[in-house]
């Protein structure tokens, strides 16, 4: 039996805040559309150990997983998606029961390939680099598909470490050849409406691509300032809806 011909589906979003997201509004919808008697809820956690009370509190059948916990969820998991497993982080987690109460936590990833899926259309031949913005669970995604799509990048981050991570000042240096721009901090996210993650907006041009991942408010600070300068601009709004079509068909095959 397939959990879309049980009774009723349980299903939901873990994060530390939450009153940005639009993803129970989107699932409500969805299950009316489809005639579904089902339940996404908003669950802030203030710690990421307290899924399991949480998945048997509500009787989850899968949820999302979003900031600061797609990578922190990892070890709590009993299996992980090849593809999430490259990445290193988690935006979608299955739950397989067993026997009773028991049951097996399985991670995936949906965000890398929403986010290559939602690019494509706005690509010009030369988007040949990128500046990712964060160095989080967003921001791993985000680089996995560009990597997938032969888009050189590099990760800017306030407090660079390791490998390819540069901090913002040299970003600003890189950006007249770096034609594309990631936003994956949640910087400018509602209800911090004021902030922008890019400091110097001047140094835009019209052949820049900027991508904001945050979808609330629309459109960000840093995507106005971007347009001012003749910049493409894109918020996250599509590609949260794809990630989350992309979910409910892996909770659809429990």
């Amino acid at each position: 039996m397939s959990l879309l011909s049980s009774n009723t589906i349980n299903l939901g979003l873990i994060g530390e805040r939450l009153s940005h997201s639009f993803s129970k509004l989107y699932f409500d919808q969805k299950f009316d559309r489809m005639g579904i008697p089902g339940h996404y809820q908003l669950y802030e956690l203030s710690d990421v150990n307290q899924i399991a009370k949480l998945i048997d509190d509500n009787r989850l059948d899968g949820f999302n997983v979003t900031i600061p916990y797609k990578e922190a969820i990892i070890p709590l998991l009993d299996d992980i998606d090849s593809t999430a497993n490259e990445i290193g982080a988690v935006n979608t987690v299955a739950v397989y029961r067993t026997n009773g109460d028991n049951y097996r936590l399985k991670g995936f990833n949906t965000d890398a390939t929403a986010f290559a899926d939602t690019l494509k259309r706005h690509l010009q031949p030369y988007h040949q680099s990128a500046l990712i913005l964060g160095t989080g669970g967003a921001a791993k995604a985000v680089a996995w598909a560009l990597k997938k799509m032969g888009i050189d990048h590099c990760f800017v981050s306030r407090q660079p470490h390791g490998d390819n991570q540069i901090d913002y000042e040299e970003a600003f240096q890189r950006v007249s050849k770096s034609l594309l721009i990631v936003n994956c901090t949640p910087v400018g996210m509602f209800p911090n409406v004021d902030t922008s993650p890019w400091a110097h907006p001047e140094l835009l041009t019209p052949k820049h691509l900027v991508y904001d991942l945050v979808y609330n408010p629309y459109p960000t600070l840093f995507m106005r300032q971007a347009s001012l300068m003749g910049a493409k601009t894109v918020d996250g709004l599509a590609m949260l809806h794809r990630q989350a079509d992309q979910a409910f068909q892996i909770w659809s095959q429990l």
